[in-house]
């Protein structure tokens, strides 16, 4: 199952991502479950949010990854939405 993780970063929070970003991509890479991940630009081309695919076995398993995702337990994000995707191109 296809989920796309889309979260949004908590204003003025470029210092905790920053910070928290090697363990975060550490984390993409040794879990293996993310299909495509990157983070979203605001106008000024800063990192201000993240989109993640994930494959796994169902939402609770989705649920679980965001969970544990450094990212999350730095508590950058403001808001983080999991939402089933069908992936019809690429």
């Amino acid at each position: 199952m296809l989920i796309a993780l889309i979260a949004k970063d908590k204003a003025d929070s470029l210092s905790v991502r920053q910070e928290n970003r090697p363990a975060h991509v550490d984390y993409l890479k040794s879990t293996g479950c993310v299909s495509q991940a990157g983070p979203f630009l605001d106008a000024d081309g800063q990192m201000c949010g993240s989109l993640v695919i994930l494959d796994v076995a169902d939402m609770a398993a989705a649920q679980t990854w965001a969970a544990n995702d450094p990212y999350a337990k730095a508590g950058l994000f403001a808001d983080v939405q999991l939402i089933a995707w069908n992936k019809v191109i690429g």
